[in-house]
């Protein structure tokens, strides 16, 4: 039987030990931690969010990456991976927006299913096995029986980007790869919050939502909401536009989407007689404290006339001090370029070799599209590692 070896036990590494499994190869997979998908269950804490019912043209123009890459999650899209959760006895349903979660509203139930499936087919967890390294088709692990040697027919890497290194993604095989001239693009925060430097006043409305806005940065505009920390401003509003602030596009916030200027300005301009123009805010415009106080923050002294006002109400400026740490981001973008791989997702310098899931060098919002993209690039590399397996078995060695 084949031996098949998968580097990382996360979404995308699972997936191409089932696929590897279902072909017939002997699968160990060996993760650095404890225990699998770390990330996943972090990530399914809040609700897990699956993938995103969408046209699939739609799904893939949020996609940053090649051709390749778009064509391999339009191999296992949005359906595939309802229908994938299904099969794992997990019931699926849509909200309004259009997000895939299921019906149980957390990671756990699902990734035991999953796991079962795995022991069933054979497939082998290593844990606390950390890489430190390859000589040809030899994967040197440190374990905590000491080192270790495996010389598996065919190896899958997928190894997570570089942010959230206490769940494992700690990006340090970059310097591995890298020894076997295999080079990578730097990696970049993904879907992250950015500092902000408050002054004393915003102190009072860290943790509140300001919702309904809208963001727009550099074309890219969504309405939803964020939130006011002590470290600056994060939410799912502000990761929607995060690629382009990270890129330096300057953010401004729409307080009243709902609205458009001409009434803006007409509440504004009516008579306030004594009402401070905090109240007039509230009264005219229903704006609650938490988006007074931002307007504000970035605007004050607020301008008398409604006209300018209602400008700045509509289009306030937000000026913050660039991302958050890389290891605070919900993904990066960066890695493995899809330059160095082939059509099968294999390192063109290193037969044999696969990879799969944030290791690879593409970006994509949150909403279901970073997890779907993970189990799409698993189940391609999977697959092709299993033909290059099939193909290349009389020279399997232990």
């Amino acid at each position: 039987m084949t031996q098949a070896l998968v580097i990382g036990a996360g979404p995308a590494g699972l997936m191409a030990a089932e696929m590897l499994a279902q072909a017939g190869s002997s699968v160990t997979v060996a993760d650095a931690k404890p225990s699998p998908a770390r990330k996943f269950l972090m990530a399914g804490k809040s609700g897990l969010n699956l993938t995103k019912a969408e046209p699939l043209a739609t799904f893939l123009n949020q996609i940053d990456g090649p051709d390749l890459l778009r064509d391999i999650v339009a191999g296992f899209g949005p359906a595939a991976v309802q229908d994938w959760a299904r099969e794992l006895g997990q019931e699926v349903f849509t909200g309004s927006s259009g997000l895939v979660f299921p019906v149980t509203m957390k990671a756990s139930p699902l990734l035991r299913a999953w796991l079962a499936r795995l022991d069933h087919l054979g497939v082998v967890l290593r844990r606390d096995w950390r890489w430190t390294g390859i000589n040809g088709r030899e994967m040197a692990f440190q374990t905590p029986e000491g080192a270790e040697v495996l010389t598996p027919c065919v190896t899958v890497l997928a190894l997570g980007g570089g942010s959230w290194s206490r769940l494992g993604s700690d990006g340090k095989w970059v310097s591995i790869l890298a020894e076997n001239d295999v080079s990578c693009v730097p990696f970049k925060p993904s879907n992250m919050g950015f500092r902000v430097d408050w002054t004393a006043h915003m102190s009072r409305h860290f943790g509140s939502p300001i919702k309904p806005a809208r963001l727009q940065a550099d074309g890219e505009s969504v309405v939803g909401e964020f939130v006011v920390s002590s470290r600056g401003i994060e939410g799912s509003a502000v990761y929607a536009v995060s690629r382009a602030m990270r890129d330096g596009a300057p953010l401004t916030v729409d307080l009243t989407p709902d609205r458009n200027v001409e009434d803006v300005t007409a509440r504004l301009a009516k008579p306030r007689g004594k009402s401070s123009m905090t109240n007039h805010l509230r009264k005219s415009l229903k704006l609650d404290p938490a988006k007074i106080a931002l307007l504000q923050e970035f605007a004050r002294p607020l301008p008398q006339d409604p006209v300018t006002l209602a400008a700045l109400i509509k289009a306030l400026p937000i000026r913050h001090q660039g991302p958050r740490p890389i290891d605070e981001a919900i993904s990066t973008a960066g890695g493995l370029s899809f330059d160095a791989l082939d059509a099968g997702l294999m390192i063109k310098a290193l037969p044999g070799v696969f990879a799969a899931g944030e290791m690879l060098n593409w970006d994509a919002p949150t909403g279901g599209y970073l997890l779907t993209t993970c189990l799409a690039t698993g189940r391609h590399a999977g697959r092709a590692a299993a033909r290059w397996a099939r193909d290349h078995a009389p020279e399997a060695r232990r």
